[in-house]
């Protein structure tokens, strides 16, 4: 006899439906599965045959075989054991296979009979009420994932003798009732929190510019100057995930068994910080099994690179796509995937390979040419993608003696960022896939982006001087929208576009000195280090009428590429 049961297959963060055919046929006794299934699924036969036992069922002598369609798509995981037994019970007549076609089941067997949890449970959701299905029978650990999916009926259960009960009717099992996940991505700012940093205040104003618009940022400076502890409270001040932006995030930890006992929903802004020993197959994704990478763990969230430099050349350059794009596409032999990763990219550096180029009261022992070589390690069009480049400095004495301000806390500034993202949800209530000032096409930057006379000519005069490329221009535009939406502009002022000049007026070249076009040596023992200055949202503009003269002591983008 021949019995069909539904069951989906991970391709990426999706699922797609697969039958289970079992045809039951006399013959020697054999159990054979077949439709390209991976070594856990080749395996699940040999569970299914003792759980079946274990749970008091008596399958006749006959010969079993186990069909996966479509069968030119590969089957890996052990969410396929329980409808394999469901199927195997209904070839031997053993149950109705009536009742089978309305729902999609996944569940690990134990040897006992017991259902285990599984992977990928709310793509499975997702496809069962795409696909029309009236629910999903899953692991009642997994009940609360499947449950996030509107509409659907899920049925927890504990084992296959329940499964079994309930669709011969005998004991049905009672659907689960989800709770309102809507309202669990409200809570913020459990981490740390921005007032543990001393000092550093234009740090923490440029944190606030980038988590308002969600811009890339990059920080340069000696060891123990704050980079990483700034970086890591970055989260605390991001605006709490809206729940369509939970369930995005919370597919791709579904996939990758990353959900946590008790917590079905990722309710937090994701922050990942890789090793920088990290394979680009790790941070974009693929592998054997294709799975997703670090870009997309950090989906809606934080991408920390720490040691920027120390990360192998191949692995940074496959950055430069899905930060323009926000998704991740992988074409391999017999599948193409795509993954999301709409992440904000932070990263840190040291200024030469022992930290202390240029950093007062330190000798730096580099030669120049490996604090040359050491900046190079990162491309020019890999910065050219990172909105804010900033300089940090050794906090002095007197900030870590005195006590910090109550404004800068983690509340202080999430209550500004929150406020600045308001404004750019009204602002692109009727724009598909912009949600914040950084998602913005170029073809929309005219647009929303209204400059004043002054900031027009000063956006002019950037343009010119620093040689900045296309896309640095939108990206400059971006930043000052930012701003001003920060301050409540309702046009992007001088003030706006100043602070967005001094943000992107440094490269990996604008940290070093050079004696290369008659300027001074560089300092071995420190001294004033060309950076970006030290800046306030309401300070006035310091960009001249004209374009300033060109500073001898310093090499610029055009002069390194030269």
């Amino acid at each position: 006899m021949l019995a069909r049961v539904r069951s989906g297959a991970l391709m990426g963060i999706d699922a797609v439906v697969v039958e289970c055919e079992v045809d039951m046929a006399l013959g020697l006794p054999y159990f054979n599965v077949v439709g390209l299934p991976e070594g856990a699924v080749r395996e699940s036969k040999v569970r299914v045959v003792s759980a079946l036992k274990n749970t008091g069922f008596e399958l006749p002598q006959k010969r079993v075989t186990v069909n996966l369609a479509p069968a030119d798509l590969r089957k890996d995981g052990v969410a396929f054991e329980l409808p394999i037994a469901l199927g195997v019970l209904a070839a031997a007549r053993l149950l109705e296979d009536s009742a089978l076609g309305r729902y999609l089941f996944g569940g690990e067997l134990s040897l006992d009979g017991s259902l285990k949890p599984i992977k990928g449970v709310l793509p499975l959701a997702v496809a069962a009420r795409d696909k029309g299905f009236d629910g999903v029978m899953v692991p009642a650990a997994n009940a609360a994932e499947a449950a996030l999916v509107e509409g659907l009926t899920v049925l927890p259960v504990s084992s296959l003798r329940d499964a079994v009960d309930h669709l011969k009717g005998e004991r049905l099992i009672p659907p689960f009732q989800r709770g309102s996940p809507s309202a669990a991505t409200s809570g913020q700012g459990a981490g740390p929190d921005m007032a543990d940093v001393r000092g550093q205040p234009e740090l923490k104003l440029a944190l606030e510019l980038a988590a308002a618009g969600g811009h890339n940022l990059l920080m340069c400076g000696p060891p123990g100057s704050g980079k990483t502890m700034l970086a890591r409270r970055l989260p605390s001040i991001l605006p709490a995930m809206t729940f369509s932006e939970s369930l995005e995030v919370t597919k791709v930890y579904s996939v990758l068994g990353l959900l946590t006992d008790g917590h079905a929903l990722v309710r937090e802004r994701p922050f990942r910080a890789p090793h920088h020993t990290l394979s680009d197959a790790g941070l974009v994704g693929g592998g054997p099994t294709a799975r997703p990478g670090e870009l997309s763990l950090a989906h809606h969230g934080v991408l920390f690179l720490d040691e920027l430099p120390e990360f192998r050349r191949n692995v940074l350059e496959v950055l430069r796509q899905p930060l323009e794009e926000g998704v991740i596409h992988l074409a391999r032999a017999n599948q193409n995937l795509s993954y999301p990763c709409r992440v904000m990219l932070v990263a840190a550096m040291n200024p030469c390979p022992c930290g202390y180029f240029n950093v007062p009261g330190h000798m730096c022992t580099c030669p120049e040419h490996r604090v040359f070589d050491y900046h190079a390690r990162v491309s020019g069009p890999l910065l050219d993608r990172v909105d804010i480049t900033l300089q940090t400095r050794p906090v002095e004495y007197h900030h870590l003696a005195r006590a910090q301000p109550e404004e800068s806390t983690s509340r202080h500034h999430r209550e500004r960022v929150e406020a600045a993202r308001q404004r750019q949800r009204e602002r692109y209530a009727g724009e598909a896939q912009v949600h914040c000032n950084a998602q913005l096409p170029s073809h929309l930057l005219r647009r929303h982006c209204v400059l004043s006379p002054r900031a027009e000519r000063m956006l002019e005069l950037a343009v010119r001087h620093h040689g900045l490329s296309a896309r640095a221009h939108d990206r400059l535009l971006k930043l000052a929208l930012t701003r001003a939406d920060l301050e409540g502009h309702g046009r992007i002022e001088e003030t706006d576009m100043q602070l967005a000049i001094d943000c992107r007026a440094l490269d990996r070249r604008g940290w070093l000195h050079s004696n290369t076009h008659g300027g001074a040596p560089p300092s071995r023992t420190g001294g004033s280090s060309r950076g970006l200055a030290s800046f306030s949202p309401r300070q006035a503009p310091r960009w001249p009428a004209e374009p300033p003269q060109r500073d001898e002591g310093a090499m610029s983008r055009d002069d390194a590429a030269s």
